[in-house]
C-alpha cells in the first residue's frame, strides 16, 4: 500500500513497528533503521515537531486524532497532504503503553461519482475564492445540495469535509506566499483569514510550525 503510512510506537513515542512506505519516505532502506527513534529524529524540521506534539497529546492525555488534515512526506521527500489517525494503546488495566497511527495520502478526486460535477464546481469556487469569506451556505448553493449532502459527497469524492477543503486551499496558498517577503499579516488577509492570530493558529495546527517558523525553515538562501 504505497499511499499508506502505518506505525506503532512505545510509551516514549519511539517506533517499534513501521511499514515499508514510512521507511522509504524517511529515506532509509531497512525498516529496522527507524526502530527506537522518534518522529523528530527521522522527519525534517518542518514536519517533525508537529508529529512529536501529536504523540505527546496521545500518550500523555489519551487523545485520539481522527481525519487530521496535515502535511506529510510524499515520495521523493516532498511535502503532500494526508489524513492522519492516531490512537493510544492500553494494557489490561487501562494504562497507556503506546500508540498506533496511520496516514493516508489524499487520493485523486473520484470523478466517476454521480455528484462529481456539482462538487467539482464547489472545489473550483474554493480554490478561486479562498481569499474571501466562504460559508457552507455559499457552497451548498453552488452545489444545489443540503449541508448534509454536501458533507457526505465531499467526503466520498475528495476524502475531505468542506471546511478541510477550505483550509487546504488557504494553507497551500499561504505556504507559497511565505517563501517571499510579504508581511505575515498581509499573507493572512490575502489567504482569507480575518487576522494574524487566526491564521497562525490554523497554520500551526496543520503544519506544526508558526508562519514565521515555517518561513525560516523553508526560506531559500539568497544568492550573493
Amino acid at each position: 500500500m504505497p499511499g499508506v503510512v502505518f506505525f506503532v510506537k512505545d510509551e516514549r513515542a519511539r517506533y517499534v513497528l513501521v511499514n515499508r512506505t514510512l521507511a522509504r519516505r524517511c529515506g532509509v532502506k531497512d525498516k529496522a533503521e527507524l526502530l527506537g527513534r522518534s518522529a523528530d529524529e527521522v522527519f525534517p524540521s518542518s514536519l517533525g515537531p508537529l508529529y512529536a506534539e501529536q504523540d505527546r497529546r496521545v500518550l500523555r492525555g489519551g487523545a485520539t486524532l481522527e481525519n487530521q488534515l496535515e502535511l506529510h512526506l510524499y515520495p521523493g521527500r516532498q511535502p503532500g497532504w494526508c489524513l492522519t489517525h492516531k490512537q493510544a494503546l492500553r494494557d489490561a488495566n487501562g494504562a497507556i503503553i503506546g500508540m498506533a497511527g496511520i496516514s493516508h495520502d489524499l487520493p485523486a478526486a473520484q470523478s466517476a461519482h454521480p455528484a462529481y460535477g456539482r462538487l467539482a464546481a464547489v472545489d473550483a469556487h474554493i480554490r478561486e475564492h479562498y481569499d474571501q469569506p466562504l460559508s457552507l451556505a455559499d457552497l451548498t448553493a453552488i452545489a444545489g445540495l443540503s449541508v448534509a449532502q454536501l458533507e457526505r459527497h465531499c467526503k466520498r469524492i475528495f476524502q475531505l469535509t468542506p471546511r478541510q477543503m477550505i483550509h487546504k486551499a488557504r494553507l497551500g496558498a499561504a505556504s507559497q506566499l511565505l517563501a517571499g517577503d510579504a508581511p505575515i499579516t498581509e499573507i493572512a488577509l490575502r489567504c482569507g483569514y480575518t487576522d494574524h492570530s487566526a491564521f497562525s493558529r490554523q497554520f500551526k495546527a496543520l503544519t506544526g510550525l508558526s508562519p514565521s517558523q515555517y518561513r525560516e525553515t523553508h526560506r531559500q538562501p539568497r544568492k550573493a
